[in-house]
């Protein structure tokens, strides 16, 4: 096959993302489901859609006139990996009638009864504007104030302004987007009267400085990044009035410590807020410990701010948060997330009604409570995510069929099904549980079909996918191996569906590897032990993994030869391509790492306090997964990619490690990626950088 095209049409699609349905939201009369897609698979410009009596038609789109945007929106795309333009996130009152959206900081709205989109006028460039849930308002964020105005465009107003330039109202800081998952930063109260408002505070974290060295008269920008054993933001919560009045939340100062873990390090201040909404029930919220070991869930008194413990969790390692759990039915009923005694797996409980998720069934996502119905996603096979209902009165059933990782929204009787099977990405429109309609997919198919090999490999039954050349006849010679992995906490690769990384595992095997990726100790989906082994250590089991995967992918195909191995990765799979090399030149012989977190006291304090703690009390942990402290021991060749405009992995990382490997004696190939963030997809770099990694591994391989 050609093999530049497969680049070509990789970089193009954006990973195959352009032209997939994304974002839905079902009315709660189950009638309209909204969702974002582009026009096509090789159009990178996102609508807004929706889908009603079986049809589809746009309701909005770019409009002329957009300007650029907003820093603030550009950093929570960036935190939300978006790849697209246009309407990329939107935001609907309680009926799914009135919708509202921003373009280059300008603040529209739609109904979705009839209208066309009508701009609203705002006191400055609008980030993630939310209507109020009577549809009357619309609060926005601008220069780090909230604000509300008319959908009528009139009334606009402040709310909560920033004392100074450190601080915003109703935005998530860095930890809260890049490692909570938590994306916003204000909630609307169910009578459209008040706002639960987060107030972040970076004064006393550090500042690092971002810049462009291909364009040196361009200023490096200012961006407040809480490393490893640094000041975290302060995040306080506010009940603030539509009329103008405000209380301030009294949050919790630190864990009790006849409850609260004992271990080397201790830190019980609660320096994180998980999550928080505002129900029919009252306003809550969910904060976590410094050390991460501790969380309390907490009702908020809207008219004194004062607060009341729910619930506690605790762990002697850290806590893991199931995505939308604790959450509330409309009766009150709290779903908690926990794990069941001398158990393995994450499991709900339905305090109210004694409720427990199956044995065995390990929770994925709280997905929303419609009355007293809880949907959920869960698996009792790693490689498999199903959606699931739990009733009262019919207990907990899967809507779900066939292999792959299904997810879901609804409203009334009206299920979405949102599925990435083997065959590929469907969207199912269930009415009382029966297919009502499709939404369409319109991504583009690939130029070369997966054609993975799913394995089970060694003692630890490692789940695995090898890909082959479709031309290769077995016994007729041997394969130079490649392995492309990311193995790190939250994401898993080897999973029953066909995605974008399955087609590019093809396409090298097309160009002459067998190529085998494999999810080992510290991924999801094989319980809380599993997930949880790599505390203390985020390289050396995982290492090991692969190694034995590799070895026992070889016994199970003769053809694999182990005199020529390779391994590239991202972001988590790039540091554990480079530690590979560094640790492993036995098993081998050469590597790239895209950008790799090579010194992990650089990254940001909750993911990386939560493996290994704090470093300035547990040094040895961040020594022992340092690439930069190593540096010495490489033998083989690597090639280091990093984007110069990356500001969750900071292009200090591969800069270091260069200089590391520099001072050392030890030859090595650089790439910077000028004007690249941590998610390259752009069309001449991510097609180029791929010909120039399999032209970098062919060599080095002597292939």
């Amino acid at each position: 096959m050609d093999a530049q095209g497969f680049p070509r049409q990789f970089a193009r699609t954006r990973r195959f993302s352009l032209g997939v349905p994304r974002r839905f939201t079902v009315s709660p009369d189950g009638q309209r489901v909204l969702f974002l897609r582009s026009d096509a698979g090789d159009d990178p410009v996102s609508r807004l859609w929706l889908y009603e009596d079986g049809s589809e038609r746009i309701l909005a789109g770019p409009s002329g006139g957009a300007g650029d945007v907003p820093e603030a929106e550009r950093i929570r795309r960036e935190r939300a990996r978006e790849t697209s333009r246009g309407v990329v996130a939107y935001a609907t009152d309680r009926e799914a009638r009135v919708v509202t959206y921003a373009l280059g900081g300008q603040l529209w709205t739609v109904r979705t009864d009839g209208g066309a989109p009508r701009r609203v006028t705002t006191a400055g460039p609008a980030v993630d504007p939310r209507p109020s849930p009577d549809g009357t308002l619309v609060a926005y964020v601008t220069g780090g104030a909230l604000r509300v105005v008319g959908t009528d465009g009139t009334g606009d107003r402040l709310l909560a302004a920033p004392e100074n330039g450190d601080v915003t109202y109703g935005l998530a800081d860095h930890v809260a987007a890049e490692s909570l998952g938590r994306t916003r930063g204000y909630w609307w109260s169910p009578d459209s009267a008040a706002l639960l408002v987060a107030r972040v505070d970076t004064s006393m974290v550090q500042r690092w400085y971002i810049g462009d060295p291909s364009l040196p008269g361009n200023a490096p920008r200012s961006v407040p990044y809480p490393a490893a054993g640094t000041a975290n933001a302060e995040t306080t919560m506010h009940i603030v009035r539509v009329d103008g009045g405000r209380v301030a939340v009294r949050m919790p100062a630190a864990a009790d410590a006849e409850f609260h873990p004992e271990g080397r390090w201790t830190d019980p201040a609660f320096e994180y807020l998980v999550t928080a909404w505002w129900d029919s029930t009252g306003p809550a919220m969910n904060v976590q410990t410094r050390d991460q070991r501790t969380a309390y869930l907490m009702d908020i008194d809207p008219a004194t701010g004062e607060t009341s413990l729910l619930h506690q969790r605790r762990d002697r390692r850290w806590l893991e948060f199931v995505p939308g759990a604790p959450a509330r039915t409309s009766a009150g009923c709290s779903v908690l997330a926990f794990v069941p005694p001398g158990g393995d797996v994450q499991g709900l409980r339905m305090a109210r009604h004694g409720a427990v998720t199956p044995p065995g069934l390990y929770v994925r996502e709280v997905l929303g409570t419609l009355g007293e119905r809880v949907l959920f996603t869960a698996g009792d096979e790693p490689t498999e995510v199903h959606v699931w209902s739990y009733e009262p009165d019919s207990g907990f059933v899967r809507l779900s069929e066939g292999p792959g990782v299904h997810t879901a929204a609804a409203g009334g009787d009206t299920v979405v099904l949102d599925s990435m099977t083997p065959e590929g990405h469907t969207v199912t429109v269930l009415r009382d549980g029966k297919p009502a309609g499709q939404i369409a997919v319109r991504a583009e198919e690939p130029l070369v079909t997966p054609r993975p090999v799913r394995l089970s490999l060694g003692e630890r039954e490692l789940r695995s996918l090898l890909f082959l050349p479709s031309w290769h006849e077995p016994g007729s010679g041997s394969l130079p191996v490649l392995l492309s992995p990311y193995a790190g906490p939250g994401v898993q690769l080897v999973v029953k569906a066909r995605a974008w990384w399955t087609a590019v595992g093809q396409w090298w095997a097309e160009q002459g590897f067998a190529v085998l990726m494999t999810d080992g100790r510290g991924t999801p989906g094989r319980g809380v032990a599993w997930e949880k082994s790599i505390h203390g250590d985020q390289l050396t089991p995982v290492l090991d993994d692969q190694v034995d995967a590799l070895h026992a992918a070889a016994g199970y195909r003769a053809d694999l030869d182990l005199g020529r191995v390779a391994i590239r990765g991202w972001s988590f799979g790039g540091y554990l391509a480079a530690g590979a090399v560094l640790h492993r030149p036995d098993v081998f012989h050469a590597a790239v790492a895209g950008a790799a977190p090579t010194d992990l006291r650089l990254y940001d304090t909750h993911w990386k306090e939560r493996y290994l703690g704090h470093p300035g009390v547990l040094p040895e942990n961040y020594a022992r997964c340092s690439l930069v402290e190593h540096a010495g021991k490489l033998t083989r060749p690597l090639m280091l990619v990093h984007g110069m405009a990356d500001d969750n992995v900071l292009p200090a990382h591969m800069l270091r490690f260069s200089a590391a490997l520099l001072e050392a004696g030890r030859p090595h190939s650089v790439l910077p990626l000028p004007g690249a963030g941590h998610l390259v997809t752009e069309e001449g770099v991510a097609d180029k950088l791929l010909l120039l990694e399999l032209d970098f591994l062919k060599k080095s391989l002597g292939c």
